[in-house]
């Protein structure tokens, strides 16, 4: 008895912080889509939940039979009034979101955003189209009969007349097969890039050594031939710099540190090197994990590709976003052009991004349905890749709070794709992406073959998809949502304090 009244007081306590804090955002609440509301308040309950540390209490309710709270990202406060009326407790207060509600709410929005499926049992399958597709109905077609539910264009590359070819094969194909395909349009977002000088460049490449220094510069800066330096194609990244900052150049494969820092001029210190012959080449991608970027998420080339994107495509992919209010720049844009505004996916990407994922959620649902994509290509250079398997977990768990698709993207079965056979490690990070609603697969000459072997893969370890148990140490995320978006007056979340 006396166990039992102890489960119960520190239950009742997390029920009433949960409340407390939807009584805290009941303006923010009232903002969001009236179709978004449940779903922000699950959000926001789950949230609070997660700024307590739960592993004991979870302990204590597994050993006596009852329910962890180990599977509530969905319906978080329901679940610890169902517990609670296990112990005794038999009032609640107010309607709260079920599970049956939350995962119809979440097929609903998945259905929305991404179409019919044939199979009910695996997520929906993305491809991505190469130019080759504009002039191939064929093999459009193909993928279709294979099992390709959204096809995605990717806006840096190609133009309209290339991408226009290549939506009117989907839906041609669409016609003929009777299967449903949505278009995915990809925003372009900021290109930041390295150049070269032509001068001194064996073959345009820059050969560095580990713990040599070298120069980062704006792309219009002028160096001597004999001076090693790789230019920065966006201006006024260079001159954002401070020293100790990390430059992650080509994926991650050449890490430097910033030694010194002078306007458009940084010297940079190479700390490593993952290649076997290190020569660093023009037009690769630079990352700055550690710089507050003076740069905007939309581009003026995005905001160019919007009307043919509203004309033409079902869905939009928002690149590198990073904050609320460029969120709500582009549902304004997307209104203007239409009064059926383009579902949008939110791209994580970003360190600050995934820091700020609950109050993108919340922005997103000024929209009747939106959806986030776990970008795991950029976001593992920018988060380190010993983080990124943690990191993609915390998105999911915080998208199913919100009752949000998501999408599952980067170097899925990626060596498959273009060699024909899969690594080990592919096969069993394929089957975790079961956990999302969308799966998306790079381009690659054996697409079909990888369809097919997603299709069993997902097919397989879809069975096993709700069988999970967590522990609930604080989430930092949570944390860092209730301290920047504190609303005046009200009382301070825990921080990572004990719970029972």
């Amino acid at each position: 008895m006396q166990k039992a009244n102890s489960l119960r007081e520190a239950l009742l306590a997390l029920r009433a912080d949960m409340l407390q804090v939807e009584e805290e955002y009941k303006s923010q609440l009232k903002r969001v889509h009236p179709r978004q509301r449940i779903s922000a308040r699950n959000l926001l309950h789950y949230l609070s939940l997660r700024c307590h540390d739960l592993r004991d209490l979870q302990d204590d309710l597994h050993m006596a039979g009852l329910s962890s709270l180990a599977s509530c990202e969905s319906h978080a406060l329901s679940q610890v009034e169902a517990v609670l009326q296990h112990l005794g407790s038999d009032h609640t207060e107010g309607t709260f979101c079920t599970f049956p509600i939350a995962m119809r709410l979440l097929q609903q929005r998945a259905t929305a955003l991404f179409g019919r499926k044939e199979n009910p049992h695996i997520p929906h399958l993305m491809v991505t189209f190469d130019t080759a597709m504009a002039e191939d109905y064929a093999s459009v077609k193909a993928l279709l009969l294979a099992g390709m539910n959204v096809a995605r264009i990717n806006c840096a590359h190609d133009g309209p007349e290339v991408w226009l070819a290549m939506i009117r094969h989907v839906r041609k194909a669409a016609r003929a097969t009777g299967r449903s395909c949505k278009v995915y349009m990809d925003l372009a977002g900021p290109k930041i890039r390295t150049t070269l000088p032509a001068k001194g460049r064996k073959k345009g490449r820059l050969k560095v050594r580990e713990n040599e220094c070298f120069l980062l510069t704006d792309a219009k800066v002028e160096v001597s031939p004999e001076t090693k330096a790789v230019g920065c194609t966006m201006p006024g990244i260079v001159a954002a710099l401070r020293p100790g900052d990390r430059v992650l150049i080509d994926d991650g494969l050449y890490e430097a540190v910033v030694e010194k820092a002078n306007g458009p001029v940084a010297t940079l210190r190479l700390m490593r090197a993952s290649a076997q012959k290190p020569r660093i080449k023009p037009e690769k991608g630079i990352n700055f994990p550690d710089t507050n970027l003076p740069v905007t998420s939309l581009t003026e080339y995005d905001r160019s590709v919007i009307p043919f994107a509203t004309q033409y495509a079902d869905l939009i992919g928002f690149s590198f976003v990073q904050r609320v209010e460029e969120i709500a720049e582009l549902q304004v844009l997307l209104r203007q052009q239409s009064n059926k505004p383009l579902p949008i996916v939110l791209k994580m990407e970003t360190f600050d991004a995934v820091q700020n994922l609950p109050s993108l959620l919340l922005q997103g649902m000024h929209e009747a349905v939106f959806g986030v994509m776990i970008a795991r290509g950029d976001l593992a250079v920018e988060i380190g890749f010993e983080r990124l398997s943690e990191i993609q977990e915390e998105i999911l768990w915080l998208c199913e709070a919100a009752h949000t698709p998501v999408i599952w993207a980067t170097q899925v079965l990626e060596t498959q794709a273009k060699s024909g056979v899969a690594t080990r490690s592919e096969l069993t990070d394929a089957a975790r992406a079961a956990h999302a609603e969308c799966v998306m697969l790079n381009k690659g000459r054996y697409l079909l073959a990888v369809l097919d072997s997603l299709r069993d893969i997902l097919h397989r370890s879809g069975g096993h998809h709700l069988k999970k148990r967590y522990i609930f140490r604080p989430l930092a995320i949570a944390e860092h949502f209730f301290r920047v978006t504190h609303v005046p007056g009200s009382s301070a979340r825990s921080q990572g304090r004990k719970t029972h």
